[in-house]
Formats: C-alpha cells, sequence, structure tokens
C-alpha cells in the first residue's frame, strides 16, 4: 500500500513539472519572438545630394622635373648647389677637373697655327708655280702640283679649326650649368666622383622647374577609367596632412596600359596647386574623382538593397542565373507592410558606397525600408549564405 502511495505520489511530481516547464518554455518563446516591427531594422529613404567617385593612388611629382648630365667625363672639382637650393638658368651648378680639355684645347690651337703655316707656304709656291708656268720655266703638272698643295692646305686648316672648336666646347662642357631655373630636388655626385659619359649621361642633379605647380601619377582600373575625363574634379589626401582635404582637376587619360597580373590600369595626369609648397615630391597622393553628382534625389541605403529575407536568401544559389540577367540599375528592396515583407523593385542612379539614387519607384522620402534581420544570428548580414549562417551558430 506504501508503495503504491509513493509512485502514485511521483507520478503526480513529474506531471506537475512537466506542466510547469511547459509553461515556462512557452512564456520564453513568447517573450523572446518578437514582433515583425522589432524584428526587422529599419532605415528611412531620404532626400538629398549624392555624389559617385572613382578612387586610386597616385604619386605627387612636379610638372617639370629636369634630370642634369653631363656630356663629358672626368673628375668632379666643385659643387656650387645642394639639395633645396633655388637656382637659376644658366646658372652654374658644378665643374669637372678641366686639366685634360684645357690641354687638348691648347694642343689643336698650336695644330691650326701650324695648319696656317703651312698654308701660307703653299700659297706663295701656288703664286711663284703661276709666274714660272706663264714663262714657260715649269711644265703643267708642276704647276697643278702646287695648286693642289693649297688647296689641301686650306682643308688641313678647316680640320684643325674644327678640332680646336670641338676641343674648347669639351672644355665648356667640364662646367655643369642650369638649364632652367628651378629648385635642386636631388644631387647624385660628390667632389672626387668620377663620371663617365661613354654610353649614358649620367644623371648629376634633378631640378624641379616649380613646385608651385605639381601633378598626380595615379593609376586607375579599366573598369574606373571610363568615367574619367580631363577637366574633372579632384579630392585628395597624403599621409602627411591626415585631417586636410586637397583640390585638383584631371589634366589627362594617357592612352598608354599598364598590365601587370592580368590587371590592366591607366595613368591618370591629375594637376594640383602648390602655392604654399607643403605638398613634396614623392608624396603619395588618394585620389577621389568625382565622375557624377546630383543634387535633391531620393536616397535608398545600399543596405536595404542588400538585403535579402531568410527565405530568399536561401535560394539565392538556386536563382543566381536569373539574377545576373537582371536588367543594370535596378534593385529591390523590403518594405513592412501588416507586419510583412513586401518587396519594391526600383531604378537605381549613382551610387556613394552608402546610398544610391532612386530614378523611379512606389517609395518617398520618409518611408522606411528593411535593412536587417535582427533574429538571424543576433543580426547577422543578410547577405550570407545560408550554410555561413549555420556555421556562425555554432
Amino acid at each position: 500500500m506504501n508503495i503504491r502511495k509513493l509512485l502514485w505520489n511521483k507520478f503526480i511530481l513529474v506531471a506537475v513539472l512537466a506542466v510547469i516547464g511547459g509553461a515556462g518554455f512557452f512564456l520564453w518563446q513568447q517573450g523572446n519572438q518578437k514582433s515583425s516591427g522589432e524584428r526587422y531594422k529599419t532605415q528611412a529613404v531620404e532626400s538629398g545630394d549624392i555624389t559617385q567617385t572613382v578612387s586610386a593612388n597616385g604619386t605627387l611629382n612636379p610638372v617639370v622635373l629636369v634630370s642634369v648630365g653631363t656630356q663629358v667625363s672626368g673628375t668632379v672639382k666643385k659643387l656650387y648647389v645642394d639639395f633645396n637650393d633655388r637656382v637659376k638658368e644658366g646658372q652654374i651648378l658644378m665643374e669637372l677637373d678641366a686639366s685634360l680639355f684645357q690641354a687638348q684645347a691648347k694642343q689643336s690651337e698650336a695644330n691650326v697655327s701650324n695648319v696656317l703655316a703651312t698654308l701660307d707656304l703653299a700659297t706663295a709656291n701656288e703664286a711663284r708655280s703661276r709666274s714660272l708656268y706663264a714663262e714657260e720655266y715649269i711644265s703643267k703638272q708642276e704647276l697643278d702640283q702646287a695648286v693642289q698643295a693649297l688647296k689641301s692646305a686650306r682643308a688641313q686648316l678647316a680640320l684643325a679649326r674644327a678640332q680646336f672648336e670641338k676641343d674648347r666646347t669639351n672644355l665648356g662642357y667640364s662646367v655643369i650649368r642650369s638649364p632652367v631655373s628651378g629648385v635642386v630636388v636631388a644631387r647624385e655626385v660628390d667632389v672626387g666622383q668620377t663620371v663617365a659619359a661613354s654610353f649614358q649621361t649620367p644623371t648629376l642633379f634633378k631640378i624641379a622647374q616649380d613646385l608651385q605647380k605639381m601633378q598626380i601619377d595615379s593609376s586607375f582600373a579599366e573598369a574606373d577609367v571610363g568615367n574619367v575625363k580631363e577637366g574633372q574634379a579632384v579630392r585628395f589626401t597624403v599621409d602627411a596632412f591626415p585631417n586636410k582635404s586637397f583640390d585638383g582637376t584631371v589634366k589627362q587619360v594617357r592612352l598608354n596600359p599598364t598590365t601587370q597580373q592580368n590587371v590592366v590600369t591607366y595613368n591618370v595626369v591629375v594637376g594640383v596647386d602648390n602655392p604654399e609648397q607643403i605638398l613634396l615630391p614623392g608624396m603619395t597622393a588618394y585620389v577621389n574623382i568625382i565622375v557624377a553628382s546630383r543634387k535633391h534625389v531620393l536616397l535608398v541605403p545600399n543596405e536595404a538593397l542588400r538585403f535579402k529575407p531568410q527565405d530568399v536568401a536561401a535560394k539565392g544559389e538556386k536563382r543566381k542565373g536569373r539574377d545576373d540577367k537582371r536588367a543594370a540599375g535596378t534593385g529591390t528592396v523590403y518594405v513592412l507592410e501588416n507586419n510583412q515583407l513586401k518587396p519594391a523593385t526600383l531604378a537605381i542612379g549613382i551610387t556613394d558606397n552608402r546610398s544610391s539614387e532612386m530614378l523611379s519607384g512606389a517609395l518617398k522620402a520618409g518611408d522606411q525600408v528593411v535593412v536587417e534581420d535582427t533574429q538571424l544570428s543576433g543580426g547577422a548580414n543578410q547577405n550570407q549564405s545560408p550554410g555561413t549562417l549555420r556555421m556562425r551558430m555554432f
């Protein structure tokens, strides 16, 4: 009897615990189940201005950078300028040891004097021969020889004078002068160094003609370069002034492509005013070219255009082929209507990577569009595949 009563009490206890547990689970589920309004995070369609840009990195360079070399070989004897010095056109930059050039010039000058003496003798012989031939004291052949000797002496004089002029020019080349007015941005030689101008002219100095006018040489991908045109406004920053933005203008889109690892890029030259000369040659510039802008248009958050409901995302792989064929410039967003998601197809214009211009559609300013489902893995991105979401839950 006691055993039956004990079993009966245990049965009642288990039943009570089961009822309490079921009720608790129901209440917990009800408390954690959000309404559609609480489940979905929304953002308003706004009216405003939008600017679309394309971006790339580039390097600041002087507009005119002249590399100064030498046409003769020799040893650096004296330097007159250094880094950052301002120079004028024709100013002496450096001198080479001119001893050999001076000696060669003197030798050529002496050779000219020697040939002049030979010419004087040949001239006198030619005149004497003509007189003797007129009186028939010499033959025609002897006269011809005298005339030929005179012509040869004149040719030798011309050759000697040309050699003298060459040696004197080389002597002048031993003094290196600036071809332009500007600022010395690089000095490649030191006193005592030997420079050789045999096959390739060595670079001695680099002179920037005007640092108040600079340019950015940037590389844009072929997917972006189609939107870049001469005259477009440019904004850029440099690491030296991270909180300051600078302006420029597209000067040229060069037609010569560069291909690296199957990636094609084009050099876009941006003109930059540098009145304060705070932008220095070689700085890395982070360039944004404004390719389009709109004012007072409806703006849809890009998050809303990327959002997909859970059931649509699950079927994404099956519909991928059809989605790829969707007309360019269209997008789908979702709005809440009677606590249910309702799709709305829009015609989309330019974008600034945060919002997109709405060209046409059923939405107006202030309408709320869904940007996130907060029930999925604590607000995970809806663009991920269901497999990715399951992996994150574990």
